[in-house]
């Protein structure tokens, strides 16, 4: 099936509530069948000024700071950059280079292995 990407779909992202009432601390963007998961995710962060502004009835209504942050899929950049262009972007945010996270990683997954043995 071919996807297609269309500007009317919006993503939206949810907290799954797990069985025993609790959310899920990751995510999720539940992505319609036609569509592709964003390169690329907009996000306003919101914060209280402290400062209040009279609202439409007169009411003190909270004043809030708006700042845009953007959030790029890393299997979009993993797959467009060179593996040093990468490691460049794991590092700026604080991550290890690739193929230093892949060795620890199969260390852990050997460790485990051999503690289910």
């Amino acid at each position: 099936m071919t996807k297609t990407k269309t500007n009317s779909w919006i993503p939206e992202i949810v907290y799954e509530e797990l069985d025993d009432g609790i959310s899920s601390n990751i995510p999720l963007i539940q992505v319609p069948e036609n569509e592709e998961m964003p390169g690329v995710l907009f996000i306003f962060e919101s914060r209280a000024t402290g400062e209040f502004e009279p609202g439409p009835e007169g009411e003190e209504l909270p004043v809030t700071q708006l700042d845009l942050h953007q959030y790029a899929d890393m299997s979009t950049l993993k797959s467009n950059l060179t593996p040093s262009e990468y490691d460049r972007v794991r590092e700026v945010l604080g991550l290890e280079p690739l193929q230093e996270a892949v060795q620890k990683g199969q260390k852990i997954t050997e460790n485990v292995r051999q503690k289910l043995s």
